[in-house]
């Protein structure tokens, strides 16, 4: 059943209800009222005779007449002979007999048709007192007819009110509801409805979108990490392939008799070299398994001044051809491990010693405030090819020209970025000031 269906039909049984109950108690209290202005004329008659059984039948049949009331007055003997002395505009249709005397003795009750009450009027004898109920039935059922006929006319006009109100609401539903089954057959370029009509609908509407948007997000990036995870097997294959390919060949060199002792050797180091290169490449993979497996690391606060100053002393030691410039705060503190911080500023450096010119400057910046610590590492080199401010795919180098020769994996950037999250922070890159790339790491700061 449709919604709108389920509004209006409990707008009706609503509307209906609730008529109909102030109808039913306005018929209660109107047929009461009706019954009550009946009982008055039983209760004058009885109550002129009750004093005085000897006159009980003279005062009453003189209350009838000096009010003209519309009674039949039937006098029940001992041996239970009713003789009818007055006779009302609809008198009784079956003659009362002593069992309705008992009945309604001194109180008014009611039989089909008519209200009766008795009173002894001496010798054995009784006086019943009846009055008809015909107009008050009448009146009754002509007002359960109108209560009846206004409740209906009453669900009916609540209804189309309700309806012409709830439409654009209605409309707006419907229009949701199409937009989420054409979400939900991945036509994500459908339109959202606009929804103005009630802050329910419109916080739905938001709602809705943002939800939207959120699957958009996780779709594209679900793509994304799938075609990552294609080229991240792809290369990973080419790179352990290479090394294999040169290890097989050199091997085969090295099972010929006939070469000379120089060429084994040389055969046997370029097989350690390239055996070397593999167990890095596997070091490094099975490294960023790990801290991504385990994210969370109980680090302790760590002084990055004193770290950064030994492993830039270190780096001007092994390049000492290089203009190196430096701006260390003193007593910057993060949360890390030792291990962490010194494999990323040591992966930063690497790139800079293996990518870069042997006379491209360097520069280093470590500064911090009461919430975050910056650390910036830049050089004078050729820069990133492939683009600044991306996050680092495995496998990727900064420029695709670079011979494999120089020994990188292309695993060093993100390398960095992943250990820069674990420890709480983050990483991107930019263009340098001195011409080449900058790397900005960003970690939370430790109070001292």
């Amino acid at each position: 059943m449709r919604l709108s269906t389920r509004v209006t039909v409990l707008l009706v049984v609503t509307t209906a209800l609730v008529a109909f109950s102030i109808g039913w108690l306005a018929v209660v209290i109107s047929s009461r009222s009706e019954l009550a202005a009946v009982d008055a004329p039983i209760a004058a008659i009885i109550n002129s005779g009750a004093n005085n059984q000897i006159t009980a039948l003279d005062n009453a049949l003189n209350t009838v007449q000096a009010n003209n009331y519309d009674v039949t007055l039937n006098v029940i003997s001992s041996s239970n002979v009713a003789t009818e002395i007055k006779t009302g505009a609809n008198p009784l249709e079956v003659t009362p007999t002593m069992a309705d005397v008992k009945f309604s003795l001194l109180s008014i009750r009611e039989i089909p048709g008519f209200r009766i009450e008795s009173m002894p009027i001496g010798g054995g004898d009784f006086l019943l007192v009846a009055a008809s109920t015909l107009s008050v039935n009448k009146a009754t059922h002509r007002l359960v007819r109108d209560v009846s006929l206004a409740g209906l006319l009453i669900a009916v006009f609540v209804v189309i009110i309700a309806r012409r109100l709830m439409r654009s609401s209605l409309n707006t539903i419907t229009q949701l509801i199409e937009y989420a089954s054409a979400i939900s057959k991945s036509n994500y370029e459908a339109a959202l409805p606009k929804s103005t009509t009630t802050p329910e609908l419109s916080s739905l509407q938001a709602s809705l979108g943002v939800m939207v948007e959120n699957l958009k997000k996780t779709i594209d990036v679900e793509k994304s990490s799938n075609a990552a995870m294609q080229r991240f097997i792809g290369d990973a294959s080419h790179e352990l392939r290479t090394p294999l390919t040169v290890i097989k060949g050199y091997s085969e060199i090295l099972q010929n008799g006939s070469i000379s002792d120089e060429q084994r050797q040389r055969a046997a180091d370029r097989v350690e070299r390239e055996v070397d290169r593999m167990d890095a490449l596997v070091g490094d993979l099975l490294f960023l398994a790990e801290i991504n497996e385990a994210p969370l690391v109980q680090g302790r606060s760590i002084n990055v001044s004193e770290h950064i100053t030994a492993l830039i002393f270190d780096f001007k030691i092994d390049n000492p051809q290089r203009k190196f410039t430096s701006e260390i705060d003193d007593d910057v503190r993060i949360t890390a491990t030792d291990d962490l911080l010194h494999r990323m500023i040591t992966n930063a450096f690497t790139n800079i010693q293996r990518y870069t010119p042997e006379n491209a400057p360097v520069n280093v910046s470590l500064t911090s405030n009461s919430s975050r610590v910056h650390l910036k590492i830049e050089d004078g080199g050729p820069g990133l090819a492939s683009g600044y401010g991306i996050t680092p795919q495995r496998f990727t180098r900064g420029d695709d020209s670079r011979s494999r020769e120089s020994g990188g994996s292309g695993l060093g950037m993100s390398i960095m970025a992943d250990v820069a999250k674990v420890i709480g922070g983050s990483m991107k890159t930019e263009q340098s000031t001195l011409g080449g790339l900058a790397i900005i790491f960003e970690f939370p700061a430790v109070t001292k």
